[in-house]
């Protein structure tokens, strides 16, 4: 075998082309993999079919440099590749809180008859604690290779728009492994990383499937906790603006994810949290993570207090009121609208009988597939043309840039709710705004956001 093995990752969604786009631009062969043909036509042409800055330009990179191709046929990854990643979605299930396993199993299923040689598969999907050890039985049941095909776990810590750094420059490695071998052949196949002295975690199976969940369901509380202080701040007159800058001064804190407002979104930290806390249920052990269940209300809840400021700003009814809703996915620098609260928002206003003008730099098209009730315009300045409350959604650095002076030239009435704490508060209302954002006073005219 070569000292720098040949690499497949299956599955070509977010995480699987971000993967093997970047392995092949740190220099290993790399064969990319899925059942989506259209997917794998695009990337084969040079397109990534989703927003991620800096992708498209290595995607390019990566195809010129002919370390990387892309196919259907697993029978063409069994014989190329030494190390399998496993990249798929496990997205919730739609009958239950429970983890969807489909993709994952059919991935290993369609992999396994085709390895008839000593090999790794690295799982790196996030899944349920225990699905490894079910994995390895199948594999080695199915694989001509029986026992000398092994798995291992390397949970993925990407965040959406700034994937291609936390791929090539992690802050940190997991490998669960059950062989120095697999280890051996795991650090083989991120040498380029390891050589920049990332730390590597060295462990079981079960404890590399439990850290992403993990990790995700902490910053889900961190957020959430702010975000339960904003529910308090509402029913006493504080700001939770500056309880969240005084608290993040103290270093066992910290700052980061402190910041009050909307709540998350997304792919990951919603169905993570819920999936974990079904799976602790099956553990027995569900009452150690139930405070999941309320982290999981508390988020919920910033999206129908974010609705209730709108429609104070509109006099108690927003029916036949034109509302300009900037943002659509569920953080900038991002084109997922999947789980977004924006949008969930922006919807919810629909159906109470309001105009809503969306606009996202990036999330447009996957906005209108979903949601076709909704309008969509061509700029931030246009959604709020003649608007009688505007809603920022989603923090990008182009919504946080507008000079209120300008927007307050095209709206119907100068209001605004900051549902993420993004803008500056005084220089809105210096011109002529009507402020609002979620744990604030309704007159607080000292904002330092």
């Amino acid at each position: 075998m070569p000292a720098s093995p040949r690499l497949t990752v299956i599955g070509t969604g977010y995480l699987g082309a971000t993967h093997a786009i970047c392995m092949a631009v740190l220099g290993f062969e790399v064969l990319g993999v899925d059942v989506d043909t259209d997917k794998i036509e695009k990337l084969s042409s040079g397109e990534v079919p989703f927003f991620e800055p800096g992708l498209p330009e290595l995607l390019t990179k990566a195809l010129e440099s002919g370390r990387l191709r892309f196919t259907t046929s697993f029978a063409e990854a069994g014989a190329f590749g030494d190390v399998h990643f496993v990249c798929v979605g496990t997205p919730q299930r739609a009958d239950s809180e429970a983890a969807d396993l489909t993709y994952v199993d059919a991935a290993v299923t369609s992999l396994a008859p085709h390895l008839d040689r000593r090999t790794l598969v690295v799982g790196k999907s996030t899944v349920p604690v225990g699905t490894a050890a079910r994995l390895a039985a199948l594999l080695r049941s199915l694989a001509p290779a029986g026992d000398e095909v092994e798995l291992a776990w390397n949970p993925e810590f990407l965040r959406e728009g700034f994937a291609v750094d936390d791929t090539m420059r992690p802050d940190r490695l997991v490998f669960g492994v059950t062989s120095e071998w697999a280890e051996q052949r795991l650090r083989a196949a991120f040498q380029p990383v390891l050589a920049q002295d990332v730390p590597v975690k060295v462990t079981d199976l079960q404890t590399a499937e439990l850290v992403k969940v993990a990790a995700n369901s902490f910053l889900a509380t961190k957020i959430s906790y702010i975000n339960a202080m904003a529910e308090v701040c509402e029913a006493t007159g504080a700001d939770v603006h500056d309880l969240a800058e005084a608290l993040a001064y103290d270093e066992r804190i910290g700052g980061r994810f402190l910041r009050p407002g909307l709540g998350f979104g997304g792919g990951c930290l919603p169905k993570d949290i819920r999936a974990f806390a079904h799976r602790a249920e099956e553990l027995g052990v569900g009452q150690a993570v139930g405070f999941l269940r309320e982290i999981d209300g508390i988020n919920r809840r910033r999206r129908a207090r974010t609705v209730d400021l709108v429609v104070e700003l509109c006099d108690g009814d927003v029916a036949g009121k034109r509302i300009a809703a900037l943002g659509a996915a569920f953080k900038p620098n991002s084109d997922d609208i999947r789980d977004a609260p924006a949008l969930d928002v922006a919807a919810t206003l629909h159906r109470m009988g309001a105009d809503v003008v969306v606009f996202d730099p990036a999330a447009m098209e996957n906005a209108r597939r979903v949601h076709p009730e909704l309008a969509y315009a061509t700029s931030a300045l246009d959604a709020a043309r003649d608007a009688d409350v505007v809603v920022l959604l989603t923090e990008w650095n182009e919504f946080r840039d507008i000079e209120p002076a300008a927007m307050a030239a095209v709206v119907r009435r100068a209001k605004i709710v900051d549902g993420r704490h993004a803008l500056v508060p005084a220089h809105w209302r210096a011109a002529g705004w009507e402020y609002r954002a979620l744990g604030r006073p309704s007159l607080h005219g000292t904002g330092h956001a």
